[in-house]
């Protein structure tokens, strides 16, 4: 029981810090973005600046210091981690992480390595991205992930997915979505059966990992997984049961 507590902020009890590319695509829930993806309250801070054609791929150098920004604010409010809504912002990884004093994870990439360690040493990590053109050796470095063994591939040749989120459209047939994600992930293991697990980069993508998995029968990892686990770590709970 708490005996003794010490203020100092206007708001409490938000624990991760989400640095939000600015868009106006739909966010449905399972998107970073959609508050109601999370079973505990976030905080948000939208970079005016950015949007996805200046994120995606070759990251405006430019953006650095506005992300830097968000992310000491995030920290002067109280969060206790911060993360992105991009993957491709890996490339800030060493910079934001150096810029505060709590945890950063740009992007869910930090999980490559960790997964891969899971699988059999004759297995690789698959990556689903929303560009395999764009995402490079340079953004898997950023997040340590450069010398695990993958394979990289991306939703560019959907019919949805990609057009509404790069183009940042107002409107996103859902069903067609989902089809683009399940079809690149389809390919994806039958074409490379030494793929033992999915890594999603795009964190626009979790809506659809369940069908993903439904589908290939594989572990499927993403942002939504990263924030629950970086969570669970930055606020322990008590356990509850009886012997």
């Amino acid at each position: 029981m708490i005996e003794e507590v010490k203020g100092g902020q206007n708001i409490y009890g938000e624990a991760i810090g989400i640095i939000t590319v600015k868009t106006k695509f739909p966010r449905i829930p399972g998107d970073i973005g959609n508050a109601t993806t999370w079973d505990f309250p976030v905080m948000y801070r939208v970079v005016k600046e950015t949007s996805p054609a200046r994120v995606v791929g070759r990251v405006d150098p430019k953006l650095l210091e506005p992300f830097i920004e968000a992310a000491r604010d995030l920290e002067k409010v109280g969060v206790k981690a911060i993360t992105t809504t991009c993957g491709f912002l890996a490339l800030f990884q060493e910079e934001i992480s150096n810029s505060v004093n709590v945890p950063v994870f740009t992007s869910s990439l930090m999980q490559v390595p960790l997964v891969y360690r899971m699988l059999r040493r004759n297995q690789k990590v698959g990556i689903i991205t929303i560009d395999s053109g764009l995402l490079t050796k340079k953004h898997l470095a950023g997040v340590g992930a450069d010398s695990v063994p993958t394979i990289i591939v991306g939703t560019e040749d959907g019919k949805e997915f990609n057009r509404v989120i790069l183009e940042n459209e107002i409107t996103l047939n859902v069903k067609k979505a989902r089809a683009d994600l399940v079809t690149v992930a389809k390919r994806l293991v039958r074409q490379y059966t030494e793929v033992g697990a999915i890594v999603l980069e795009c964190t626009n993508m979790p809506p659809y990992a369940r069908s993903i998995q439904q589908e290939v029968g594989l572990p499927v990892f993403d942002i939504y997984t990263l924030i629950n686990m970086v969570y669970s770590a930055v606020v322990r709970k008590d356990f509850t049961g009886y012997l």
